[in-house]
């Protein structure tokens, strides 16, 4: 969970990074060709399938474990606590951190149907900037959006630190600065991806 855990959140700072270039004041040039790049170039297309087929198998492992972790958790506290001060005792986010992994598979599950299959494997999408374009002018589906980075964002601020933790590197004098750099980089990376289409919904005048 943590090896997983810390790989996704390196892959979405790669994935943010890239999609802004959607902001170029360019009709999505730079965006198509660095998506065109990343998926069909005979040198680099290769590559981003073994990522591909790391990253796929990471996610599936990721959300088997954490459900058998989560079952594991429930089944051996049946009765609960006589006393659960549950703010004293967690988090609201490590409390929930099954509710926020399963809003973000259903996002994952429409974010990819939308986007990276019909690109990556049909003829159906030539023009990706124009996809992501058309599909954030629809309010509900920009909300939806919208909504589950805000369920990213708490994800990934207690998943951050708990990584280091589960892998033996809690060390009392550095963690406090792991978990403000986990704060840190749920806000950026989560701020930065609902960022792209509230500016499509509200600010893009692509005719």
């Amino acid at each position: 969970m943590g090896f997983t855990g810390l790989f996704f959140v390196l892959f979405l700072l790669e994935h943010v990074a890239g999609n802004f270039l959607l902001f170029n004041n360019d009709g999505g040039a730079e965006y198509n060709l660095y998506s065109h790049t990343l998926t069909h170039d005979v040198v680099v297309g290769p590559i981003i399938k073994i990522v591909e087929i790391l990253l796929f198998s990471s996610f599936i492992f990721h959300i088997v474990d954490g459900t058998v972790l989560w079952v594991k958790n429930r089944r051996s506290r049946p009765q609960g606590y006589a006393v659960n001060r549950r703010n004293q005792n967690s988090k609201w986010t490590s409390r929930n951190m099954m509710l926020s992994g399963a809003i973000l598979f259903i996002f994952l599950i429409i974010h990819l149907s939308t986007f990276f299959i019909p690109y990556r494997f049909t003829d159906s999408v030539p023009n990706l900037y124009q996809r992501v374009h058309d599909e954030f002018q629809s309010p509900l589906f920009t909300g939806f959006y919208v909504f589950s980075m805000v369920f990213l964002a708490f994800h990934i601020n207690h998943g951050f630190s708990s990584a280091f933790q589960t892998l033996g590197m809690r060390n009392f004098k550095y963690y406090p600065f792991i978990e403000k750099l986990g704060v840190i980089l749920s806000i950026l990376i989560s701020a930065g991806f609902a960022s792209q289409p509230l500016y499509f919904l509200f600010f893009d005048q692509l005719h």
